[in-house]
């Protein structure tokens, strides 16, 4: 015959249980449940029969989990948090709460603006506030909250805990008309001043002489990007930002090299900070998302 299963504890016994172990102390545990201490009493003795096993070492002052005891808190307390939290999810009514996030000007045209309707279907609840940032320095002194940057890894940020949103690659676009020109070494350059100037750095990767050719310059690249696309000139597009631009056809890569030093931009946080709820939903958003595109990135 098979065995016979033991029979699941009422509920208000193990809330008896897991306050009294908690708190050392039966008057305590009722006091914090509402019931009197001999009810309390009552339920953790009809359980210690049912489980066939004492639970607590009655003592002068308090009482003392058994080693049986101990070996259960654990999976009830872990029992009630799961509760709890599905309950919360399910069912506690959620306020549209605003979530302040700082960007480069670039990143936010090109990367978050084409995924803001898939933000509002995934989370209904989160209201995105962008301040775009065209240099370092425009991070201010503010060091809460969560920040879109550029650099070559997660040291990059003392003090911020970061998530990896992209890995960039740099190379020479044009529009498709410009693109048929025999040496396209020739065509004007457009850079983006200040550090993400990287012309130079290209051509000596790729072993190329450039040709003498005049540069306009820009202060952010989402500008450069579509002076290129009006056939203004070649920008050194960084991948992903202009991915869509290759797909769609506006510009087309001048060369199959590529240059790539690690750098990327991540998703930071104050280390150790806690977040509010929306924030972390942000959080493990963008990196699921963009973690995402990274892996689908040919």
């Amino acid at each position: 015959m098979p065995q016979s299963t033991l029979p699941l504890p009422p509920l208000d016994w193990l809330r008896s249980f897991e306050a009294a172990a908690r708190l050392s102390n039966f008057t305590a545990a009722a006091a914090e449940l509402g019931l009197t201490q001999a009810a309390v009493s009552q339920h953790i003795r009809s359980l210690e029969e049912r489980l066939r096993h004492p639970l607590f070492i009655r003592l002068a002052r308090g009482v003392e989990l058994t080693p049986e005891g101990a070996a259960y808190l654990p999976h009830l307390q872990s029992a009630f948090a799961t509760i709890a939290n599905s309950t919360r999810e399910l069912f506690e009514p959620r306020t549209i709460q605003s979530v302040t996030i700082r960007s480069p000007i670039s990143f936010a045209v090109l990367m978050i603006a084409p995924k803001l309707a898939q933000m509002a279907s995934d989370l209904p609840f989160v209201q995105l506030q962008i301040e775009t940032i065209h240099t370092p320095a425009d991070y201010g002194e503010r060091s809460g909250g969560l920040d879109i940057r550029f650099g070559t890894g997660s040291g990059s940020f003392p003090g911020r805990q970061a998530d990896r949103l992209t890995r960039e690659a740099l190379t020479p676009m044009a529009a498709p008309d410009l693109a048929r020109i025999p040496d396209w070494t020739a065509l004007p350059r457009l850079t983006v001043v200040g550090a993400r100037e990287m012309w130079g750095e290209w051509f000596a990767a790729a072993r190329m002489k450039p040709a003498i050719a005049p540069a306009h310059k820009f202060d952010s690249f989402v500008a450069a990007l579509e002076a290129a696309k009006h056939g203004a000139g070649m920008v050194l597009g960084s991948r992903p930002l202009a991915d869509a631009a290759l797909r769609d056809g506006s510009l087309v890569a001048l060369s199959d090299f590529a240059l790539s030093g690690g750098a990327g931009h991540y998703l930071t946080a104050p280390s150790g900070a806690h977040l509010s709820r929306a924030e972390d939903d942000v959080r493990h958003w963008f990196a699921t998302v963009f973690g995402q595109h990274m892996a689908e990135r040919p």
